[in-house]
């Protein structure tokens, strides 16, 4: 713990806060030195990096609430994090504040099986749940392409989703019961293991909030029967047009697939280098749609997806005939970012959700964006829902490619409002897109959620300066209206 290395932000408030912290809990949950602290000092959006004043890895709620009510004491932010997996920076330290990581708390507490629930500490892998309750036939259905890593906490957070969304919906869709600890330490419980729960649906307000509202000590998660019979169709097509409007033919026809993918040319070559999943290299676009429940009833609806797939003229159908045949299709997919990482040294993974009709010329101005930056966009989305990623590539060590890259990831998230769309699908806000809320909000709707913020976090010391810009920011950026040079509530609090 005592290291002779001097912290670059060291204070009297940092050596008061140790103090503290170090009277309360043990000393071996506490990394102060610089080294120790390197691992955490960004989330997966490598771009942007700081490091905390300290880090607390906390075994037991006990200890979390502990540190919170020390923190809070002494007015010191707190930033919450989990497996570190976010692409958004909403894990990003805060330089003069304590970094919370709950990957200690890993328990799955318990398993009903009757009642089709898992009850979970935050620390959880999402792809741990499925494995734990496998035997019961059972499965967690929200599936992030960061499974294998991603924790459930973490899930909540952000509000993830995954291939399987368009059916089985997001994790606020999946989640039944949350416990919450306020900054002062106060035990909240959101929801119910009922069908209902009393008072406010507080639950659904604090899935995506992002760790400003409260700290996620323990959830209660819905699992689903694993269906009967899964069987995935993947179809490659002469243009990104036709494959997007296959998107909407299908939903159109009243088929609602468990996952409906969709994957650019730039994508399908990086994957088949990757693993090799039998993608067409000769697409401009391939599309992913798999279909589960009962045998007979999956057998109606490929037959009526394939004969869809043959009137956009898809110029290769491949339909999976066994179990591993469906799993290593979809590998493709699910290993498309690390696939696409391989093709320059870095990449700007960007989410935005826009109408689905609107998918064929959105895509066709992100390539025209693509032209006009001189750098390359894998495209990889969740068509069926409209959520984009598109992935821009770059080179950081490249004299203003960084800069470049940002400004495209800006210019596709104003595409995607102008679309009617959001700035965000499942990523969450984070610092990445906090300028394009200016965008997306009125200023009477940012009060809202600064107004939200206050009521559970008066002080404003939980992930400060993440997800909702002040209005003097966005009044700063010129992308609100500011009547006689005052803005419209000049009273708001600066979090």
């Amino acid at each position: 713990m005592n290291s002779p290395e001097v912290h670059p932000l060291a204070s009297p408030n940092r050596s008061r806060l140790l103090q503290a912290l170090q009277q309360a809990v043990p000393a071996d949950i506490l990394l102060d030195s610089n080294e120790a602290m390197k691992p955490f000092e960004c989330d997966a959006l490598t771009m942007h990096r700081k490091t905390p004043l300290l880090v607390a890895l906390p075994e037991n709620v006990e200890q979390v609430k502990q540190i919170l009510q020390i923190c809070h004491s002494m007015d010191v932010p707190v930033v919450t994090r989990g497996a570190g997996t976010g692409l958004s920076g909403g894990a990003l330290p805060h330089d003069q504040g304590l970094l919370l990581v709950l990957t200690r708390l890993n328990r799955i507490i318990d398993i009903d099986a009757h009642n089709r629930t898992a009850r979970l500490q935050p620390g959880v892998r999402n792809l741990a749940i499925s494995e734990a309750v496998v035997e019961h036939g059972l499965y967690y259905a929200p599936d992030p392409s960061s499974q294998i890593a991603c924790s459930i906490g973490g899930n909540v957070a952000e509000n993830s989703g995954g291939v399987h969304c368009l059916k089985y919906g997001l994790t606020v869709h999946n989640v039944l019961e949350v416990h919450v600890l306020t900054m002062e330490g106060e035990e909240l419980v959101l929801g119910s293991p009922a069908l209902d729960a009393p008072g406010y649906d507080l639950l659904a307000l604090i899935n995506g909030s992002e760790g400003m509202l409260g700290v996620i000590t323990e959830i209660l998660v819905r699992l689903l029967p694993i269906p009967e019979t899964a069987r995935v169709v993947l179809a490659g097509f002469g243009s990104i047009e036709r494959a997007a409007a296959t998107v909407s033919t299908i939903i159109a026809a009243g088929i609602i697939p468990a996952g409906l993918e969709m994957m650019d040319r730039l994508s399908v070559k990086a994957v088949e280098a990757f693993n090799s999943p039998g993608y067409p290299l000769n697409a401009e676009a391939v599309l992913l749609c798999e279909l589960d429940g009962g045998e007979a009833e999956v057998n109606e609806q490929m037959k009526a997806v394939q004969d869809i797939l043959m009137q956009h003229q898809a110029t290769s159908i491949t339909v999976s005939s066994s179990e591993a045949e469906r799993l290593r299709l979809w590998q493709g997919r699910k290993n498309a970012f690390p696939a696409v990482g391989r093709i320059r040294p870095d990449y700007y993974c960007m989410d935005g959700t826009i109408p689905r009709r609107k998918l064929p010329v959105v895509l066709a101005k992100i390539a025209k964006f693509s032209e006009q930056y001189g750098l390359q966009v894998a495209n990889v989305f969740h068509a069926g829902d409209g959520n984009l990623h598109p992935l821009i590539l770059y080179d950081a060590n490249q004299q203003g490619e960084l800069e470049r890259a940002e400004k495209l990831g800006t210019d596709i998230l104003t595409l995607c409002i102008e679309a009617g769309g959001t700035v965000t699908g499942e990523h969450g806000v984070g610092m990445e897109k906090i300028d394009s809320m200016c965008e997306q909000f009125r200023p009477a709707e940012l009060a809202q959620f600064h107004a939200l913020k206050q009521a559970f976090d008066p002080q404003g010391l939980l992930n400060p300066g993440k997800a909702v810009p002040t209005l003097h920011r966005c009044a700063e950026l010129g992308a609100m209206h500011v009547h006689g040079g005052r803005l419209p509530f000049p009273d708001l609090p600066r979090f």
